[in-house]
């Protein structure tokens, strides 16, 4: 079984009751953080998981809501880990990843300072691997396996979605994306598919120009639906609601996504969790 909390359902515009993007899985006795959006590590918290017992974070690609707490995440991870030789923060995303992480490490330069400074057992700065991909298998550990392919955001790019498989169950999450072949493949016959959504049919009419332009490279709820449907998979499980998912609406948008997927269809708040056992 792999276990899926979407520890955050929201979007780049600040939500007082829903995180920035990212979702937690745990499978075989591993926790992954798929994206790292504001607020990560208080969602986290709340299901008993702290940036030290992270065994990796994937990022599927850099926009600024999925990156948010980035640094929040390195430096908690360093700071709450007490193991006398600490294994580094694995962190897997597309080509660009590594700057990225490198800013963000000179950007708190003067905190991990301060820390090295005050702490006699920090004696340097926080250990990190960064990986980067666009496809192809990117971890194979202990009963876990964890593909990448790419996705379509452009012109965000490259961007990637992940494939993780264990104890017979597999779980894709597909992060801001358009219907795309590669998508459809690497979604194939999953147990699941996390997928984010925006409902077009609203934001289309928004007069603002900057806001139609969401539209142009993400899935809306039927899309999304529709990819799932092709792939075969067994559970949809939207997040990343733009605009947000309100009270009540639950089931206007699961009607949306039935009429193009035959399968089980998930959707919810901040910490909503999903089982996906082996198929």
């Amino acid at each position: 079984m792999i276990e899926v909390t979407l520890l955050g359902t929201g979007s780049p515009i600040p939500d007082p009751n829903r995180a920035g993007p990212s979702t937690l899985v745990r499978a075989a006795g591993q926790v992954f953080l798929i994206d790292c959006g504001r607020g990560v590590l208080q969602r986290a918290a709340a299901v008993g998981v702290g940036a030290a017992g992270l065994s990796a974070l994937l990022l599927t690609h850099l926009h600024s809501d999925h990156i948010a707490d980035l640094g929040d995440v390195i430096i908690t991870n360093w700071v709450t880990n007490f193991a006398p030789d600490p294994q580094p923060l694995h962190i897997i995303g597309p080509p660009g990843t590594r700057e990225v992480v490198e800013a963000t490490l000179k950007a708190f330069g003067h905190d991990i300072g301060y820390r090295i400074a005050h702490h006699a057992d920090l004696n340097a700065p926080p250990p990190v691997e960064v990986h980067e991909h666009t496809e192809g298998p990117v971890w194979d550990r202990d009963g876990v396996t964890i593909r990448v392919a790419p996705t379509d955001h452009r012109p965000v790019a490259p961007t990637i979605g992940f494939r993780i498989e264990a104890d017979g169950a597999s779980l894709v999450l597909a992060g801001d994306t358009v219907p795309c072949a590669s998508l459809d493949e690497l979604a194939s016959g999953a147990g699941g598919l996390v997928h984010t959504v925006i409902r077009k049919d609203i934001l289309g009419h928004v007069p603002q120009q900057r806001v139609k332009d969401v539209c142009d490279y993400h899935s809306s709820v039927q899309e999304a639906a529709a990819t799932a449907q092709r792939a075969g998979v067994g559970t949809l499980i939207m997040t990343h609601y733009v605009p947000p998912l309100g009270p009540g609406q639950e089931d206007q948008w699961r009607a949306l996504a039935a009429a193009e997927f035959s399968g089980q269809i998930e959707l919810g708040d901040d910490l909503h969790r999903v089982e996906i056992a082996a198929r």
